[in-house]
């Protein structure tokens, strides 16, 4: 028969192991809820600016002189006098006198042409008196004709032809003492002088370079598929040329005179010519003097072309199959047609198809879909921001709850 001790024992131990129970299940909190997750792709924007547009036409090239000339000597002698400005980078105005070759010897040879057209005129003078003679003595004989030796005719003629031959001997005499005489040819910088005073020169000799100053001329090199943004394929089209001139970046103003009309065979470039006038602005008679454009240097060019009404640039990679992503009023993926005037680097530029306030898709989207739902960056940060608050203010209440229990 069982004692009351062990029949006491069990009941005490069953006893503590339903006060632990209850204890331990009044300890357990009910799981968490697991917060909702939104699956809507996040997507940054950026907004399109339409506005009015000049397209352009990006070239280079080196400036040089319209004009230039080499100074050759056309006559024999010893150069006698030179100018102080005959020096490499002079300036220098037309018909100024560069330098003198000794003129003694073609002063004397006019003199001598000289004296010889005075005794062929005298020549031709007397013939004409001997002539009038001889036809006032027939006059008198009527019973035969006169010949034109006994009018004495040919020597007249011979008289008349000694007359001309000593004019040109003449004309010869003087323009050969000009030519003593080197002078500028227009309005010019000296390039190079390649003699000396007291230096010999023959006829063929060269004296000098020189390079027109009134026009500077750019040849620059262009794509033909460039043309077609060009109005009259760029002739009379303003050019902005931009170089270094004491070491700061300035800018001149250029026109294009003339399309070359040939594809260069090695660089398949045809080429415009801009001119610019006054580039060392030696003319320039305002108090406001402007950098000048020297002859050798390299210039970026932009020439300017048509005009777009209306036009936004958006980036290449952002079309595809002539379409681009924009986010509508509802926050809804919507591709839109546009249409591309020109290709620019990494850009295009959009003349139709976008307007001004829509919101371009400028992120990546891993499967867009048109009319799927989107969310912009900034809001979704805003919508994290309100979860967070609600979350806390959850986790506050319960906790509030538990203490009153």
């Amino acid at each position: 028969m069982a004692t009351k001790k062990q029949i006491i024992i069990p009941i005490v131990i069953l006893a503590a192991g339903i006060a632990a129970m209850a204890v331990f299940s009044s300890l357990k909190k009910p799981p968490e809820e697991k917060a909702k997750v939104d699956n809507t792709p996040i997507v940054a924007v950026s907004e399109i600016s339409v506005a009015p547009m000049t397209l352009e036409v990006n070239s280079y090239g080196m400036v040089t002189p319209k004009y230039e000339t080499e100074l050759i000597a056309q006559v024999n002698g010893e150069i006698v006098e030179l100018s102080d400005t005959f020096l490499r980078g002079g300036f220098v105005k037309k018909n100024q006198l560069l330098a003198r070759i000794d003129p003694n010897d073609y002063q004397a040879a006019l003199i001598d042409a000289q004296a010889s057209m005075a005794t062929a005129r005298a020549g031709l003078e007397k013939e004409v008196a001997q002539g009038k003679v001889a036809e006032s003595e027939w006059k008198q004989i009527t019973d035969t004709s006169p010949t034109e030796l006994s009018l004495r005719k040919p020597q007249l003629a011979q008289e008349l032809a000694r007359v001309k031959a000593a004019q040109a001997s003449v004309l010869r005499a003087e323009r050969n003492l000009e030519r003593t005489e080197i002078r500028a040819p227009y309005d010019a910088m000296i390039d190079s002088r390649n003699i000396g005073l007291g230096s010999f020169v023959g006829v063929g000799s060269k004296i000098g370079h020189v390079l027109a100053t009134d026009i500077a001329e750019v040849r620059l090199p262009v794509a033909d598929n460039q043309l077609e943004f060009l109005a009259n394929q760029g002739v009379n089209a303003k050019v902005n040329l931009v170089g270094i001139y004491a070491g700061k970046a300035t800018q001149w103003s250029a026109t294009i005179k003339r399309n070359e009309g040939v594809i260069d065979s090695k660089s398949r470039m045809g080429y415009l010519v801009a001119e610019l006038n006054d580039p060392y602005q030696l003319k320039n008679k305002t108090k406001v003097s402007s950098a000048p454009l020297r002859f050798g240097s390299y210039v970026n060019a932009k020439i300017v072309g048509n005009n777009v009404a209306q036009a936004t640039v958006v980036s290449r990679h952002l079309v595809i199959n002539g379409k681009v992503a924009i986010l509508d009023s509802d926050s809804k993926l919507h591709y839109v047609t546009i249409d591309i005037v020109r290709q620019q680097g990494s850009n295009v530029i959009v003349a139709n198809g976008l307007a001004n306030g829509d919101r371009l898709i400028v992120s990546a989207l891993d499967f867009p879909v048109n009319g799927m739902k989107l969310a912009l960056l900034g809001d979704e940060t805003q919508l994290e921001e309100k979860d967070v608050e609600t979350e806390k203010s959850e986790t506050q209440m319960a906790n509030n709850k538990e203490s009153g229990e």
